[in-house]
């Protein structure tokens, strides 16, 4: 199964909460959440991984 990578923005301006990335099994390995932007305020700062 490709993996999935779930996100929170932690922006106080922004409306999005959590969102999750899936991506296929050519992506590197080293790809993390410092490479996404937010879908909504489009920043890259507030981004953290969530670990369940």
């Amino acid at each position: 199964m490709p993996a999935t990578l779930e996100v929170k923005c932690t922006n106080g301006d922004c409306e999005m909460d959590m969102f999750e990335l899936h991506y296929t099994y050519d992506m590197p390995d080293e790809v993390g959440v410092e490479d996404f932007a937010c879908p909504y305020c489009r920043e890259t700062e507030p981004l953290e991984e969530i670990q369940l």
